[in-house]
């Protein structure tokens, strides 16, 4: 009688995972870079509650031509880097920028998002 119980509660442990293995499994992570169009690059930057970039330090080359693109893991956030004329907040999360000249160039929130809003900020280096 034991065996009986066993294998149906073995038989139904194993549709469920079928199951579970079919339909709750996240997408495939897509290569936003990959769809870009020759000579452009991408440079992503992401935000989170806990007010900071995903890195201290972006870099790119003198002469590229780069499509800046803010993902908001968590929050609402912004990115501004004044000197490139880049300002993302709202709809607008990605814009194409040509680095001409060699520097550093700071990066902060553009949205007023919190108790650390002023040190949320980064830099981007073009060499």
């Amino acid at each position: 009688m034991h065996k009986w119980i066993m294998f149906v509660v073995f038989a139904a442990a194993s549709v469920l995972g079928i199951y579970l293995l079919t339909t709750q499994l996240p997408d495939k992570p897509v290569d936003e870079a990959a769809s870009l169009p020759p000579g452009v690059t991408l440079l992503k930057v992401e935000a989170s509650q806990d007010f900071v970039f995903d890195q201290k330090e972006y870099h790119a080359k003198v002469g590229d031509k780069v499509i800046v693109k803010l993902h908001n893991k968590s929050g609402i956030h912004g990115l501004a880097i004044p000197e490139l004329g880049v300002d993302l907040e709202g709809d607008k999360l990605e814009q194409e920028v040509t680095l001409d000249k060699a520097g550093t160039y700071e990066m902060h929130c553009a949205v007023m998002c919190g108790t650390g809003h002023a040190n949320m900020k980064s830099v981007l280096i073009v060499e």
